[in-house]
């Protein structure tokens, strides 16, 4: 696929950085709906955007960033440019502005386009735990690619002196493959049942922990949750380190963004899972920046156990 290995070069180039600065002092600030934002996720949105729009200039990209709370925060404005200086250095301060700004595209139904979230789980990289650098391309509605890199992913959760950082890609037209980090030796991953265990996110606010427990008991999961930040969680059942992945909402007026989800699908999919909303309903990556017709998600290792799930969600719904 032509698009991959640009993709990969980018996204790891990002993940370098978001390691370099996350090991030195994390200035952050809070975007408008309170959320925070790091001088990583910033440096690696404008990697990658610079970095596929060289290659590909025509494909414009929906990211999760812009560059307004830098235009008027210049202490880690300095900061971005210095570090994306250091990986890209012929570009200056305002073209380093205007590729994080060329994440603004809205998207839709026709056409192609990136999606990217260059810190999935910023929580996390603050609290040094799971995040992933998440980057997907989409034709006429339909993710056909998608890579996610998570540089605090164990290769195994059961035995961490295998290594840490890994990379996970799929495509459309191909099967989901496992990497470390850095390294360059691929393995086809694929999901499984057992262990049967689920995973959700840490923070309670993005997904009901009450529910989702009550949604394993009465599906007869006994292990208890694993629970991390970020698309690592579609990451963990793809390569059959759990066999659900349940993000059930807390507000009835929440929608999911598009750059949370898209690299996840395919890599899941491609591994041979299912992902829907909790209504069952296919992920409509064609309405622009946002799930507008999805509610929840659920994703998991196959058809059967994924079908289980969703007939216990609608009885607990009713």
């Amino acid at each position: 696929m032509k698009y991959r290995d640009t993709a990969l070069d980018a996204v790891i180039k990002a993940a370098r950085v978001c390691m370099a600065v996350q090991d030195q002092l994390i200035d952050v600030a809070n975007k408008a709906d309170r959320s925070p934002v790091t001088v990583a996720d910033f440096a690696a949105q404008a990697i990658v955007s610079e970095l596929l729009h060289e290659a590909f200039p025509d494909i414009p990209l929906i990211g999760e960033e812009d560059a307004q709370t830098l235009r008027e925060t210049e202490d880690i404005c300095t900061k971005v440019v210095s570090v994306v200086q250091q990986v890209l250095p012929h570009l200056k301060r305002d073209e380093i502005l205007a590729a994080i700004d060329r994440g603004t595209y809205q998207g839709g139904a026709k056409g192609i386009h990136w999606t990217l979230d260059p810190i999935d789980g910023t929580k996390g990289f603050l609290r040094r735990e799971q995040y992933a650098v998440a980057l997907a391309l989409i034709k006429d509605g339909e993710v056909i690619f998608g890579v996610l890199a998570c540089p605090n992913m164990p290769h195994d959760l059961a035995d961490p002196s295998q290594g840490t950082g890994s990379l996970f890609y799929a495509a459309k037209e191909s099967q989901t493959f496992f990497r470390p980090l850095f390294g360059n030796k691929d393995t086809v991953v694929s999901v499984k049942e057992k262990p049967f265990r689920f995973c959700e996110s840490v923070e309670k606010s993005h997904s009901s922990h009450s529910l989702s427990a009550q949604i394993a008991r009465a599906a007869g999961i006994k292990e208890a949750p694993i629970r991390m930040d970020s698309q690592a969680k579609y990451a963990l059942v793809a390569q059959g380190q759990a066999a659900i992945y349940m993000r059930m909402p807390t507000r009835a007026d929440y929608v999911e963004k598009i750059w949370d989800h898209a690299a996840g699908w395919i890599v899941i999919t491609r591994a041979g899972g299912v992902v829907t909303d909790i209504d069952g309903k296919e992920l409509d990556f064609s309405c622009g920046r946002r799930l507008e017709n999805n509610r929840g998600i659920l994703a998991t290792c196959g058809q059967n156990v994924h079908e289980k799930l969703l007939s216990i969600i609608s009885q607990l719904s009713t």
